[in-house]
Order: C-alpha cells, then structure tokens, then sequence
C-alpha cells in the first residue's frame, strides 16, 4: 500500500509540473514567436528569416535571402512548409502533458534536443502544441509563428533523420511491434530443448572465390563471390542480393555458415546501386537521382545473367565443374535485395500503383525505401513479370516492397517464401514493406518478426564501418548487441532451405515460434508465423491513415484485438473499432452510410 501511495505522490507530482510548465510557457510564448532560423549543416551555418520563408511557402517566389538554398527548394519542399496536418482537437491537452511527465518519452527528447540544440524539449513541444491549438493543421510554418522564442537554430542532419523516422509507415509498424510480441507469442507446455545448434558452423570446408562476369548486351559486369565447399554439393545453389548502396560482402557471414553446411554460395554485386554508385562524384543531390529507374529491372536480370553463366561454368571441366546446381536456387536478398529475390521469385510488378503512390503521398508520408521506389514511375509499363522457374525458395530480408508489386503481385509467388522483418526498421517500415507483403503471398510462407531490430541489424560485423552502417541520420542496432539476431538468421535460414531435403523433419522445429522465443532476449523478442494473425489482417485491410476519418466495422466476437491500441463500441450490430493514435491525422470514414459513435482515446506514448 504504501508503495502505491508513492507511486502516486509521483505521478501527480510529474502532473503538476507538466501544467505549471506548460501554464509558464503559455505566457512566455504570448510575448513572442520565432523571427530567425539558424540552419546549421555540420560546421557552416546559415541564418535566415522566418518571413522570407513564409513568402516563399506563400508565393513560391525565392527571395533573396535564400537564394542559396534554391537548389533544395523544390515544390516537394515548399508542400511540406505549407501543407497542414489535421489532428484531433480533443486529446491536445492531454497530449501536451503525456509529452511532458511520461518516462517512456526520452528517446523523443534526446532527438528533438539533437534536432534544435539550442532549444529546450519543453519549448519544442509548446511550438506543436500552439501551432495545433489554433486549429489551421500543424505545418512547418505554422509551427514556427508558434515557437515561443526569437531564433530556432535547426541541425538539418538530424532533422533529416528525424523526418525519416517520423513518416506514417514508421510510425505504424512501430505501434505494430509490441503488439506482435504480444499476440505472436506461445506458452509451450515445456521448455525448447534442441537437439543440436543449427547457428553453429557445419563440418564442411570451403574455398572462397571472386569472378567478374561481363554483360556484353547489356554493357554491365557483375562481380561475384563464390563459397565453394570442398566436397560436392547435393543441395541447391544458394544466391545472394545486397541491398541498396552496400556491396556484395554485406552478408558474408550467412554465405559462410551455409558454405559450411555444405552449399555453394554466390553473393553477387549490382554495379547500378551497390556503395561504389552511390559514392561517384557526378549523382546530383536529388532524390529523383538516387536510383536510376532502369535498376529495379537490372537487378533481377543480374540474377538470371549470374545463373546462366553459373550453368556454363559447371559444365565445364575443372575446379567449378558440379559446382552449381543453378536448377534448384535459393534466393537470398536483403533490403533492395529483397525486393529482387521476390522479383525472381515470380512477383509481379505493378508500376501503376508505384505512379499512384508517389502521386498522392506527401514527402512527410514517404520512407526512404518509398523514394527509391518512386524512381519506377518513369519505367513505361503499366505490370512486368520477371521470375525466373530456377527459383525454388526465397528469403527477403527487409526487403524494400511498399507499392512495386501493388496489391496482389507477389500473389503470383509460387514458391516457399521466408520474410523477415524488424520492428525498428526506419529505412523499409515493416508495415508497408514487410507485413502487407507477407499478407498477399499465397503459397508456403514464414514471417519471422525481430521486435527491437532495426534495418542493419542483419549485417554482416565486417562490414560495420560501412556509409550506411556508421550513418548518423537514422539510429541502427549492429555489431555485437546484434549477434543474437544474426544466430537467429544463420540457423532458421539453414533449417529453410533444409525443408527440400531428406532432413526436412529434423530441422523444421528451427522454423517454429518455440525456437523464435528460445532465442528472444530482454532487448530483442523473435517471433514467428505462418499466416497472417486475426489482428494483423483486421489492421491491413481495415486502417486507411489518411486525413479523414475511418470506421472500421467488424462483428462483435473481435474483442480483444490490438492489445489496447484499438478502442471498441459495442451498442451496434457490429463492433466499431478506431484506431487509438489519433495524433497521426483524421482518418477517412469508409462506410458513409453507416452513421455509429467514435470513443476518443488518448494514445499511450511509446
């Protein structure tokens, strides 16, 4: 009793602050608003006025103090200056002060407190506040008339990163995470004993080869690093695709544990967006330029350019004759990668749908995996099918999908398919470009679940220093504190590609939720699945996260789903569900003539 006494004393404490805080800052901010911003871009800094910025956000127009940013400022930038989100006026104030007393918001301060340095979080969070309270929407602009004082200095790195990480497919997949743990997770009868660790090595030796492989009709030469076991192989050929400005050795670790288990390994490297591409000195700085359209065709005919040469190597007397059973292909791909294994894979893209997308959503709703897809809407087609039959598995490791295949591309995949996904990734959002996927596959399928993870966790340690690995934009869990996943990796990675074999029993419980949770560590909860979870599929087809309101209508029996982040009607014929993170946007109310009584909830914060 006395431990809850204190808990509350606490608590109200914490409250009382909060509302003498915001009630000081209220007054404060009445005397002032922001006239100057310091731009600061590693060591140059530039001041400029807000009413300058404010002209050009009106007009268009750039004057002339800012002539020196005219390259940045596009019409994609002068959008997300003026352009007002819509919140719900109801939980503002509370809003306010959850931001200000809840122990669970650090990470968001430490970020804003990168973001404007000179700020205090208290400010910042006053500036939202205002700027929503007035009720034009929260843009750019209107947060800075809001911001209670003179001068806002702005580090534009880490508002950058900021940005990327606050986009709506982000947001989404990071409230989708703890719920995944939670609904995912299965109380065995008894403890997980393996028989045997399918992470450690295996007992075969191997030797390590590097070939260039030129392209004469299409004028490319694609490198290769070969993991050939000493003793013939009788599984399939296993091919690796890197993601987008990595290289070929991203993933050295996992083509060395299955090279020790006996299969020969091609790690192949895509010359149009591998680390070399994006380091030439003549790519602009746009974003429009970071991926040449004509790669998301490249890089799958890299993959049947790398087979075909394979298949001729093998036939020929020497050390690679036998070597490549390019027949039977187990497609690996992370990131990018990713994206071209499912394309192999016999995934149908639908560039309709890419043009759509980019289209109609604003940069501030875009992911970076969003804008490398976008460079598609130049490609003519309207659907486009590049599968190679030589492909009999697929394992897409955060693969980069949002709209390339539409809405049921990746139906047309016939073969067993391994997706894997991390709650954390800011780069290709889990729920965009890994859980809706995994929904439309039709065929065998896994969806492995890393609660905790974030896009590089998969890399190998090696390559560690890598541009995108030591980046400073978006924060990522590598090296050692990583490990776990990537044992989690080698082993159910091997236990997959074992499903075609004669040992397909002894390694399929390295495939079950048991395994996942076996693995699980306080930082990181592994989960597994088969099919798409009541729940999940209640979230994909049901939440439209535009700026109107959404009702989602589903029979009473749905009771529990969400594990809290969906709040329940019940006095009508079906169960209305609203989803409970109202600060994103009014969502679009589906059904017009169904006329039923929205609960608002406060979100918790995360």
């Amino acid at each position: 009793m006395k431990r809850t006494n204190h808990h509350q004393k606490t608590l109200f404490g914490k409250l009382f602050s909060s509302v003498i805080g915001i009630a000081s800052l209220l007054m404060m901010s009445e005397a002032q608003a922001a006239e100057n911003i310091n731009l600061r871009l590693g060591p140059f800094e530039q001041q400029i006025k807000v009413e300058d910025l404010e002209h050009y956000g009106e007009t268009g127009e750039v004057p002339q103090s800012l002539r020196l940013l005219r390259p940045v400022l596009t019409q994609d930038v002068r959008q997300m200056l003026t352009r007002p989100l819509e919140f719900d006026e109801a939980v503002l104030d509370r809003f306010a002060i959850e931001m200000l007393q809840s122990p669970q918001i650090q990470p968001l301060r430490d970020q804003l407190q990168t973001a404007f340095p000179e700020s205090d979080f208290e400010e910042v969070i006053l500036g939202l506040y205002l700027a929503l309270k007035r009720g034009n929407g929260l843009s750019l602009l209107n947060f800075l008339s809001a911001y209670p004082q003179e001068t806002l200095t702005i580090d534009l790195t880490a508002v950058i990163g900021l940005g990327i990480q606050l986009n709506f497919s982000y947001l989404q997949s990071q409230i989708l995470g703890p719920i995944l743990a939670q609904e995912l997770k299965v109380d065995p009868t008894e403890s997980f004993r393996p028989e045997f660790d399918p992470a450690a090595s295996g007992d075969h030796n191997f030797n390590e080869r590097s070939l260039i492989f030129r392209d004469k009709t299409r004028d490319r030469a694609i490198v290769a690093d070969l993991y050939l076991p000493e003793t013939k192989p009788e599984g399939p050929l296993v091919v690796l695709s890197h993601g987008y400005a990595a290289n070929r050795r991203f993933l050295t670790y996992l083509a060395r544990h299955l090279a020790s288990h006996g299969y020969t390994v091609a790690s192949l490297e895509h010359p149009g967006s591998n680390i070399n591409y994006l380091s030439r000195s003549d790519l602009a700085f746009d974003l429009g330029e970071l991926l040449s359209p004509q790669e998301l065709l490249e890089r799958p005919q890299d993959v049947s350019f790398l087979l075909n040469e394979l298949a001729r190597l093998n036939r020929h007397p020497g050390m690679f004759e036998d070597q490549f059973n390019t027949d039977e292909v187990t497609m690996i791909g992370h990131s990018l990668g990713g994206y071209t294994a499912l394309a192999v894979a016999g995934g149908e893209l639908d560039l309709r749908a890419v043009r759509r997308f980019c289209r109609n959503v604003t940069p501030l709703g875009r992911s970076p995996a969003d804008w490398l897809q976008c460079s598609g809407v130049e490609l003519p087609n309207g659907t486009m099918n590049l599968h190679d039959n030589r492909i009999r598995r697929v394992v897409a490791l955060n693969p980069l999908v949002s709209k390339l295949f539409g809405d049921d591309g990746l139906g047309q995949i016939e073969v067993p398919t391994l997706v894997f996904s991390s709650s954390k990734d800011a780069i290709t959002p889990s729920l965009n470009n890994q859980l809706k996927p995994f929904a439309q596959l039709s065929g065998e399928k896994y969806l492995l679940s890393a609660i905790g993870a974030t896009h590089m966790t998969v890399t190998d340690l090696r390559d560690k220093s890598s541009p995108i690995a030591q980046n400073q934009v978006v924060p990522e869990l590598i090296g050692k504190s990583a490990e776990p996943v990537r044992n989690w990796i080698r082993g159910t990675t091997l236990a997959f590609i074992k499903q075609n074999s004669s040992e397909a029993e002894k390694y399929e419980p390295f495939l079950t939720p048991e395994y996942a949770q076996f693995l699980s560590t306080p930082n990181l909860s592994f989960r597994v699945t088969q099919e798409v979870p009541p729940f999940l599929e209640l979230w994909l087809k049901g939440m439209h996260w535009t700026y109107e309101k959404v009702v989602v209508r589903t029979p009473p029996s749905s009771n529990n789903i969400g594990n809290g982040f969906l709040a329940q009607q019940d006095n009508t014929p079906f169960s209305e569900f609203r989803l409970n993170f109202p600060l994103l946007g009014r969502e679009r109310r589906e059904d017009e003539s169904y006329r039923g009584k929205l609960e608002e909830v406060v979100p918790p914060i995360m």
